[in-house]
């Protein structure tokens, strides 16, 4: 196989991200497809022995076994990389399994993390739960502060982990301050960003040393497959989350990654008008709940902060309702169009109540320190006509008393 028109990543890399989302990484075979071709296979053969010891004692580039290299695979790394600004990528099984590789490949027992207190429910079971059982210990603190990441670094500190936007508070993490803090420290930062892509903001050009995914998300856009990736430098890549990888496992499946570069072609288009439905969307609800927890909006608190980070702000933001968890669910059974899902990310628009569903297992202690009220819920802005979704939502409103 080759790549395209045997251009090299030198060429590639000077594309801009909408034509790297079509073109980056796509390699031909001697059939010369147009679409990417779908590998799958588990292991390959070689053409005598002294063949295959080269290519497993790292002297000769060629695939070995699918957990470690895949053609189909490979394509959609060098895809986000490109697309990443990164210089390497590794594809991962889901993005839980890309948030738990790039921690725990370069933590060790003794090691401290700064953790933001927003976060993904699982994300917090990470670091609340997994960490401390190797003994690595975390301190949570409320991310939009900047004093609070300086004020919790320790001898021992390591990591500095942070998704922005936070799922589903909305926090905005000041990435140029805090990424420049953790490198003044030697402090490695690791960025969570499923809910923008690099489509909407670019940790790396912030200073960020790590950038995690849940391609599950805004990749696929679907809905179709689990898919996650750890974009970092090549150093990174190659010393600390490879031999991690390697030997536990986190793979993700050929097919997948097949499905997730059909869904990155589409991506730029997808995120800038599931932003535009969102405002839309967000301003209708905004005279409507009790509280409104939208970026792109003029109302929060760190709208500065987000457009000076951020393209556009995408197409997931949570309001909350006064009437606590009674009235959300109310409001989730009136829903006709919108559907209750806890997925983000989809073109379809699904709306969860999180405090039920995605952060249910951190407890109601977490939540409350989270600010993960009984009355929010997070809502994903799809691609349908937004006003055919307000309609909905007018009508749902009603039902539930708001």
């Amino acid at each position: 196989m080759k790549r395209t028109t045997g251009l090299d990543r030198s060429t590639t890399s000077r594309w801009r991200p909408a034509t790297q989302a079509i073109r980056g990484g796509t390699w031909r075979s001697e059939h010369g497809e147009t679409s990417e071709a779908l590998f799958l296979s588990s292991g390959y053969t070689y053409d005598d022995a002294a063949t295959v010891a080269a290519r497993f004692a790292g002297e000769e580039p060629g695939m070995t076994y699918s957990r470690l290299q895949n053609p189909t695979v490979e394509m959609l790394e060098e895809r986000i990389a490109l697309m990443e600004g990164a210089e390497a990528c590794r594809a991962q099984a889901s993005g839980m399994a890309a948030m738990t590789t790039a921690l725990l490949c370069q933590l060790d027992q003794g090691d401290h993390v700064v953790a933001a207190r927003a976060a993904f429910g699982s994300c917090r079971w990470l670091t609340d739960n997994l960490l401390p059982r190797w003994g690595i210990t975390t301190t949570t603190i409320d991310s939009r502060d900047n004093a609070a990441w300086e004020a919790a670094i320790q001898p021992n500190t390591k990591v500095f982990f942070f998704e922005t936007p936070a799922n589903p508070t909305m926090d905005i993490v000041d990435m140029a301050f805090v990424c420049g803090l953790a490198r003044a420290h030697g402090i490695t930062t690791v960025v969570d960003n499923a809910f923008a892509t690099s489509v909407l903001q670019r940790p790396l050009d912030f200073g960020a040393d790590v950038v995690a995914y849940s391609a599950t998300k805004m990749m696929d856009g679907q809905g179709r497959v689990l898919a996650g990736a750890v974009c970092a430098s090549n150093q990174f890549i190659e010393e600390k989350l490879l031999p991690f990888q390697r030997n536990t496992g986190p793979n993700l499946s050929p097919f997948n990654a097949w499905v997730v570069m059909k869904g990155l072609e589409t991506l730029d288009l997808r995120a800038h008008r599931q932003s535009e439905n969102a405002l839309k969307v967000g301003r209708f609800l905004e005279s409507r709940v009790a509280r409104m927890l939208h970026p792109g909006l003029p109302s929060h608190p760190q709208h500065d902060l987000a457009m000076r980070q951020m393209k556009a702000c995408g197409g997931i933001f949570a309001f909350e309702v006064s009437g606590g968890r009674q009235q959300a669910h109310a409001l989730l059974d009136a829903l006709q169009l919108v559907d209750i899902s806890n997925n983000i990310g989809d073109s379809r628009s699904l709306m969860t109540h999180p405090a039920s569903t995605t952060h249910h297992s951190v407890g109601p202690e977490v939540r409350a320190e989270m600010g993960v009220t009984e009355g929010m819920l997070r809502i994903n802005v799809g691609l349908e006509d937004p006003d055919d979704l307000i309609e909905d939502l007018d009508q749902a409103l009603t039902a539930a008393g708001l």
